[in-house]
């Protein structure tokens, strides 16, 4: 437990950017996985329109610092592919 006032201030901050930070997590995932069912499903502008919305989504966690930034281009880069590989 902590003692200081400025310890008990930190525990605080700490649980309010947790549930921010899972909840932005949570999200960017859940628009991946759509991506990925769309590809499976092979429903291209399905595709299109769930990767636009994990873009976003992945940018946004990126600009929060939720992710690196390198990660997020990665996720994109690797859903793009997926679905461009659509007939």
């Amino acid at each position: 437990m902590p003692n200081h006032k400025s310890a008990i201030k930190r525990v605080r901050q700490n649980k309010v950017r947790k549930a921010k930070n899972f909840s932005v997590r949570s999200s960017y995932r859940t628009a991946m996985k759509k991506v990925r069912e769309a590809v499976v499903s092979g429903s291209k502008e399905t595709a299109l329109g769930e990767l636009k919305l994990a873009t976003k989504m992945l940018d946004s966690a990126a600009s929060k610092g939720v992710i690196h930034v390198n990660n997020a281009a990665r996720h994109v880069s690797r859903l793009t592919k997926q679905v461009n590989s659509l007939p």
